[in-house]
């Protein structure tokens, strides 16, 4: 009976063992004896959907500048939101945006010129960016009548001459240069330089088509060289007394002047700044700015990114990188733009650059502006 009685107990064991095997999966993981509570599969009333999810803002920009990336990273470490950038021309992304159409990821469309702007907001790829924040951030002067699209930075296009060869007083209008004293003596980059074609455009909406074409020639009568290079090369050929004055954008003066290359750095020691046409229409001021694409998939992400942006600590970072001209008044500009002073700037709708450009790039054709 002893033997039996153990026998069976032995038995027994081994079928408990039997049926706990077969209640484990292949990958040897306990299985659940009853299924988990239904609660537990659904979002709590009190939880928020994809709350764990990666926070990320898409923005497609046609500004490659190593400031913005910086800008983006401190923005990242402040928010926890990451930053990815799509890199591109404007037209090019414009056209993508197009093409994606509800599909498209990028939430944000970052680009320079007025023109350009206005062209993503006339092809219907941007929405209104609604921000009191944002609104209060930028003056209205800076922004699309719609807010399409906000502003945030700016830039003026000036005459820049050599310190040892001219005096500012010398120096008066765009118009001026056009003059015979200047014969053989402008620097410009080419007729392909969106920068240029806005400057013309802005003559032709200030002057008209015909005082805008006169300009156009009287510039390339006065070249001292075929237009060639970048505005940085345009100062270098002044160094080069190859030109005594040239047209460029301020930031590059600042670009060089804090440069790690020597020679760039002696180059905008030896330039002077003169803002033109302080007594009559104002000097050329262009735009860089932002726009919530159509279609955003994280739009509360991207207006925390253009609210920074456009905020005092954003403009500060921005400002400082780039040497751009911040639009939040707030923001703490680099000495060297304090040291230009105010100026007078042209009062045009920003639209009217893209308005104006197939015109002016007839023009610019028409001349032999090469």
């Amino acid at each position: 009976m002893k033997k039996k009685y153990i026998g069976g107990v032995m038995l027994l064991t081994m079928m408990l063992i039997l049926l706990a095997g077969c209640g484990a999966d292949k990958t040897g993981n306990e299985a659940a004896a009853t299924p988990e509570p239904k609660e537990s599969s659904t979002v709590k009333p009190t939880e928020t959907p994809g709350k764990n999810k990666e926070q990320v803002v898409n923005v497609f920009t046609a500004r490659h500048y190593d400031v913005d990336s910086q800008l983006y990273d401190a923005f990242t470490k402040k928010t926890g939101i990451k930053v990815n950038e799509i890199k591109g021309t404007a037209e090019e992304l414009v056209e993508r945006l197009k093409r994606e159409g509800e599909s498209t990821e990028a939430d944000l469309f970052v680009t320079v010129d007025g023109g350009v702007l206005n062209y993503a907001k006339q092809n219907n790829v941007l929405q209104p960016i609604q921000s009191d924040t944002i609104i209060n951030n930028v003056p209205e002067q800076w922004r699309d009548k719609d807010n399409n699209w906000v502003g945030i930075a700016t830039r003026a296009r000036v005459i820049v001459y050599a310190k040892d060869r001219v005096k500012p007083e010398q120096l008066s209008t765009y118009e001026d240069l056009a003059s015979d004293k200047w014969k053989g003596k402008v620097l410009v980059r080419s007729s392909s330089s969106l920068y240029n074609q806005s400057l013309l455009a802005s003559f032709i909406d200030l002057n008209g088509e015909q005082q805008a074409e006169e300009w156009a020639k009287g510039i390339v009568t006065n070249l001292a060289r075929n237009p060639e290079g970048g505005d940085r090369d345009q100062a270098k050929a002044i160094a080069a007394k190859i030109g005594d004055v040239a047209i460029m954008n301020t930031y590059y003066v600042g670009q060089m002047l804090n440069s790690k290359d020597a020679e760039e750095v002696k180059v905008a020691e030896n330039i002077g700044v003169f803002f033109p046409n302080q007594d009559t229409t104002g000097t050329h001021l262009n735009i860089s700015g932002v726009g919530m694409t159509q279609h955003s998939k994280n739009k509360e992400n991207a207006i925390k990114l253009v609210e920074f942006i456009t905020g005092e600590e954003g403009q500060s970072l921005l400002t400082q990188g780039s040497f751009e001209f911040p639009v939040n008044k707030a923001a703490k500009k680099p000495d060297l733009l304090n040291t230009w002073g105010e100026f007078k700037t042209q009062q045009i709708d920003f639209a009217k650059l893209g308005d104006h450009n197939k015109k002016a790039t007839e023009i610019l054709n028409k001349v032999g502006w090469k």
